[in-house]
């Protein structure tokens, strides 16, 4: 029998973790804890009464004479109620009071069964489309942006691309791209680089273009099939370095070097970690344009998370995009931690320390999402739920309330930090929609 190539074995290795990784689907537990609003659509108004239902399930059925533990409170903030219940039936409701101005309030619930813990929640929204951002904007922050893409704009493109067989079908080639980026003040040799995975129809034509752009972490990526439907798809990393390498390179530098990479010289706007990765995705961009299979037009960007944020970033810094889908995205309204409610992932506001870090607040209004979701213009399609804890629904409408393009909100309400594949496949459909691409094979 001949052996598997370990270059296809690698290829595969990247799939499959990659997929698990973007896209983490809910677990199924023995035990349940549902925890729900009592209103279907899990909307108040100021002022209203909230009353949350909690059922206990097993094997299908409500666990009867189960003992509860629960705590009421804003999103990540200490508990406004907390006590404990017995459930005869399995099921009780518990009160959850109100709020007087707009936010979200969550009911979390324990429930302990032969000895395993069970824990899940609920999050009721107050006027959710009212809330107002925390964070300032910089008045220098458009020419601050400017100089930097100037900067950029003086780079050569410098693309290398690389053929990648081993993940190419029939209808779709891959291949590897590696870009120059800015010269970050930290390197002393050449300008930084930025690396993708570019999936590319074969057949001869013009073709639209989506920028897939990444959620925390560090990994590889693989094929995107959305290329076969007439698609070009260009997955980019975003911590300089090859996204063709071995799992265990990843998961070696996210321990290690990558390690808290989101609060990398957050001291220093010129210095920041992700001055250069959002100029990284506008390089991106460029790349694209490069392309005489693009349509020179049609081109989307999207992600979730992190991906999320940095689609409202990009969109925001260039308006070549034409249309962007969001999910859950993270770096929002980051200083709500400063103002008694939650901030966005990656939560440096909470517990912040000023006498240790003075210049972290005259940093983050250069790259909280927020400022950029105000300068968005193109359509947007947007996506996420209420029991996230990453990325908490507060800091998530303050940027989506900031946003004065057209826009569309699609809520999956139970979802925490994941989504369901049919959320997924809207937001492909619209996307495909907007680029006027069919998904019906001759």
């Amino acid at each position: 029998m001949k052996s598997i190539p370990q270059i296809l074995i690698n290829a595969l290795i990247i799939i499959i973790v990659t997929h698990f990784q973007l896209w983490a689907q809910p677990s199924k537990k023995l035990v349940e804890v549902q925890v729900a609003p009592t209103r279907s659509d899990w909307i108040y108004q100021v002022g209203d009464k909230v009353d949350f239902e909690v059922r206990i399930i097993k094997n299908g059925q409500l666990l009867t004479d189960s003992e509860i533990r629960y705590q009421v409170g804003l999103e990540k903030m200490p508990p406004a109620t907390e006590g404990n219940q017995k459930l005869k039936d399995g099921k009780t409701t518990i009160k959850g009071g109100t709020l007087n101005q707009p936010g979200f309030l969550r009911c979390e619930v324990w429930v302990e069964h032969q000895g395993v813990t069970y824990h899940d929640w609920g999050t009721a929204g107050f006027d959710p489309e009212s809330i107002k951002p925390t964070v300032e904007m910089p008045e220098d922050f458009d020419q601050f942006w400017e100089d930097a893409k100037k900067e950029l704009a003086a780079v050569p493109l410098d693309a290398k691309v690389t053929l990648m067989p081993e993940l190419s079908t029939a209808d779709i080639n891959v291949y590897h791209v590696n870009l120059q980026n800015i010269k970050t003040p930290q390197a002393w040799r050449g300008n930084s680089r930025f690396y993708g995975i570019l999936s590319m129809p074969k057949a001869p034509g013009k073709y639209p273009a989506i920028l897939g752009v990444p959620g925390a972490g560090v990994r590889g990526y693989g094929r995107d099939d959305r290329a076969a439907n007439g698609i070009i798809v260009f997955n980019v990393g975003i911590h300089g370095i090859p996204v063709n390498m071995l799992a265990e390179v990843y998961q070696s530098l996210a321990v290690g070097a990558l390690a808290g990479y989101q609060y990398f010289n957050l001291d220093d706007k010129d210095l920041y970690y992700f001055k250069r990765v959002y100029l990284g995705c506008v390089r991106a961009i460029d790349y694209i344009f490069s392309l005489p299979e693009f349509d020179g037009e049609q081109l989307a960007v999207t992600g979730g998370s992190q991906g999320g944020a940095l689609s409202i970033v990009t969109a925001g810094l260039d308006h070549r995009i034409k249309y962007l889908a969001a999910y859950y995205p993270a770096l929002s309204d980051m200083t709500g931690y400063l103002h008694g409610r939650v901030g966005g992932w990656p939560h440096m506001f909470n517990d912040y320390d000023k006498n240790k870090h003075p210049d972290w607040l005259n940093t983050i209004g250069y790259f909280d999402v927020v400022n950029f979701a105000k300068r968005v213009t193109m359509p947007g399609w947007y996506s996420w739920g209420f029991n996230d804890h990453v990325c908490p629904p507060t800091s998530m409408y303050s940027a989506y309330n900031s946003i004065s393009a057209p826009k569309e909100l699609h809520k999956f309400l139970e979802t925490e930090h994941w989504t369901f594949p049919e959320q997924r496949n809207q937001g492909n459909a619209w996307l495909f929609k907007k680029l006027r691409v069919s998904t019906e094979k001759d």
